[in-house]
């Protein structure tokens, strides 16, 4: 089974870009565009119906408006052929009729004014375009650089995840989850930055970039948990230092290993986040909640995040999801009922347990629930070992 691709933005309302696509592709046809077809209709329509009323009744100063709807779906240069078309066909139509029913030079220079300010508003919206869409861009690179894709079965893993950005603009947040292969096992990490906004997404990135390195070399998950602890201290401290207003900011999360040498078992560690649930095709169980702190507050105890044990037996799927889908509520204020709905699921088929079936149930229950307008960025995360399958990638290759 290979990586559900992330999934991002709310139901409402839909991401510009999106908008800026479908409007593209209605605007084309078996590959080539379409846009100048309604301006040159509406010019053709216009000079048509003067020519055949009466004198009394004038219509060719309305061509002003052909300019205009061709400054709002076509390109500089097609708004520019369509002014000067419409001052053209206005000058010809004009001069066809004589002098008395002639509307003369005061709407020659209406029909040139209006096409002269559509061409500028037309320049206009094709460089805020460009930008939006470059903006857009760096954000999607961003995205990807936080949360990198992974190839199908990586780590030994069946994986997949989705993630829905509460901020449609910019399609990625605090949540973050990875999964690193290594000499002594996979590692797996999904959290949540406290918080909204850049800052979120630094102190996510900040943890990601840890969690790769340490997930490979460090020798036991303890160690794992201690790095990350320190890392998001030193984050906090560095934009402290710079003037931001961080001191507060931790992340909760969940690390989980796959040990190499126990194919029945996985480690993991909990700071302060919902514990996983163990989803197989005869039923549902919750994984022990641990009691440690989140990351970034392990200054409020003395006692280190422990490392628990459970048994994860062939088929059985690890599910791992942030608060945008435990407190997802509806209109009446009711919770996300998580695990009652995968238990309903099962019940009617048990090959829901597959990651991909998995994932895809918890994001469509989850956003018809809510109705589509998540109030915060939300993860879901499944994995489960491949059958007959090693749980680390080729040594020190691995990235």
């Amino acid at each position: 089974m290979g990586d559900w691709q992330p999934v991002f933005g709310p139901l409402s309302p839909p991401a510009r870009r999106d908008d800026a696509v479908q409007r593209q592709k209605l605007l084309r046809l078996r590959g080539r565009s379409v846009a100048w077809v309604p301006p040159a209709l509406l010019l053709g329509g216009i000079a048509a119906a003067d020519w055949n009323t009466s004198g009394e009744f004038r219509m060719i100063s309305w061509i002003v408006l052909v300019p205009g709807i061709a400054a709002a779906i076509c390109g500089v240069w097609g708004t520019a052929v369509f002014a000067c078309l419409s001052i053209l066909t206005y000058f010809v139509i004009d001069r066809s009729w004589s002098y008395q029913y002639r509307n003369g030079l005061p709407d020659l220079i209406l029909v040139a004014l209006g096409s002269l300010l559509a061409i500028l508003a037309c320049v206009v919206r094709v460089r805020s375009e460009r930008r939006m869409l470059h903006m857009l861009d760096v954000a999607e690179t961003t995205r990807r650089t936080v949360l990198r894709p992974m190839p199908a079965g990586w780590g030994g893993l069946d994986h997949a995840a989705v993630y829905l950005s509460a901020d449609s603009e910019a399609r990625v947040g605090g949540d973050f989850y990875d999964i690193q292969p290594g000499p002594r096992g996979t590692r797996l990490l999904l959290g949540d930055v406290q918080g909204k906004g850049l800052g979120a997404v630094e102190a996510a990135a900040a943890l990601l970039g840890t969690f790769r390195e340490a997930g490979f070399y460090e020798p036991a998950l303890d160690m794992v948990a201690d790095r990350l602890e320190v890392r998001m201290l030193r984050h906090v401290g560095y934009r402290a230092a710079l003037g931001s207003d961080d001191r507060d900011r931790f992340a909760t999360g969940i690390l989980v290993g796959f040990p190499q040498d126990d194919r029945d078992t996985v480690e993991f560690v909990n700071f302060g986040h919902e514990p996983p649930l163990v989803v197989a095709a005869d039923g549902v169980r919750d994984l022990p909640p641990g009691h440690g702190l989140p990351l970034g507050l392990a200054a409020l105890t003395a006692d280190r995040p422990l490392v628990l044990t459970a048994v994860l037996a062939p088929g059985e799927t690890l599910l791992l999801v942030t608060d945008g889908v435990t407190e997802a509520r509806d209109a009446n204020g009711v919770f996300f009922p998580l695990r009652e709905r995968v238990a309903g699921a099962l019940c009617a088929d048990p090959a829901t347990a597959e990651p991909e079936r998995l994932v895809e149930l918890v994001r469509d229950g989850t956003l018809r629930h809510c109705g589509g307008h998540l109030s915060d960025d939300t993860t879901i995360f499944a994995v489960r070992r491949r059958p007959g399958e090693a749980t680390m990638g080729s040594g020190r290759s691995q990235p």
